[in-house]
């Protein structure tokens, strides 16, 4: 594995700008959280999914970089102290590397060890991404997860209680009920209304998730974020925040063809129970699938070395 040395004014800098960076989104999140205000787009990518914003805000570099005088890190689970022959793998001259070594104050991603404690995560990761990355994209969902979600409302609570259906309850119930519901993402049909998981052609479950994901899935591609931030710190913050950047676009077009009234907050409505609506939604689409399946590749590229060391350390014991 390739290393890399970063001095301290070096990634210092790189720790201020990603911090710049993650801030655009969590800091009007914990300023919204603390006044006790909600926001239909920009929260989600908070409260749905489990990185905390201080989480998301530290820097990381990613495996194979050498943090000098960073001593600080050491604090941090999966960081340990570079060794000397690593300095010097790096570029670094002997009797340097020596010092710095010893000093105990050259940092690095632990990623043997993250490796062995998550390697569950890693092969679940590899799986379903590398699975969802050799599919065909079905462009023919036109976002009806959302408006099944809100089905049938008079008999059901609905799940945004603060925001107005745009065509109402029974407008809502009758594009549900004209159209065929196509959704293949376990975590967008379990928040299906009960009388609308029967309307869906596919019955997606926990166990066939990595099998049915595919690649034009608005939900599927929001998800990278997740896998990503699951494998901190062996990935870098950039990559995670190019996920992320997905994820909120996403998330922003989602609840544009959702349902719901988003005008006074605005976002102009994506009309999918409309022909013009849904060849706007699939072009939308077809863009974010795009984007997804190079952030699947790169994630790929990440983490498939430590497959490969993996195997190569299984063989040494045996």
């Amino acid at each position: 594995m390739p290393l890399q040395i970063l001095s301290s004014r070096e990634w210092r800098a790189q720790a201020a700008a990603h911090e710049e960076r993650a801030g655009t989104y969590a800091l009007p999140f914990t300023d919204r959280r603390e006044r006790g205000h909600v926001h239909p787009v920009e929260d989600f990518l908070f409260t749905y999914y489990t990185l905390k914003p201080g989480q998301f805000m530290r820097w990381h570099p990613g495996a194979g970089t050498i943090l000098l005088d960073a001593p600080e890190r050491l604090r941090w689970k999966y960081y340990r102290p570079a060794t000397a022959s690593e300095l010097m793998r790096a570029g670094m001259p002997l009797m340097e590397a020596r010092r710095h070594a010893d000093s105990g104050t050259a940092v690095t991603v632990d990623h043997q060890l993250f490796a062995q404690e998550r390697r569950s995560a890693l092969d679940f990761t590899r799986t379903i991404i590398s699975n969802t990355a050799e599919k065909p994209g079905e462009f023919s969902c036109f976002g009806l997860h959302e408006w099944a979600m809100a089905y049938k409302s008079v008999e059901n609570d609905i799940r945004h209680d603060y925001l107005n259906l745009r065509l109402g309850a029974q407008g809502t119930d009758q594009v549900v009920e004209s159209h065929k519901i196509k959704c293949s993402h376990f975590d967008a049909f379990r928040f299906f209304m009960p009388q609308a998981t029967e309307l869906n052609e596919i019955q997606p479950t926990r166990e066939a998730q990595r099998n049915l994901e595919q690649p034009s899935c608005l939900h599927a591609n929001m998800d990278i974020y997740k896998w990503a931030y699951k494998l901190l710190p062996l990935v870098d913050s950039n990559f995670l925040m190019d996920c992320f950047e997905l994820a909120r676009d996403i998330r922003e077009v989602d609840m544009k063809a959702s349902p719901y009234d988003l005008r006074e907050w605005g976002y102009e409505p994506i009309a999918i129970e409309t022909p013009k609506g849904k060849a706007s939604y699939v072009k939308l689409q077809k863009d974010f699938a795009q984007r997804s399946q190079v952030l699947r590749h790169k994630l790929l590229e990440k983490i498939d070395p430590y497959f490969t060391e993996l195997a190569c350390s299984a063989e040494k014991v045996a």
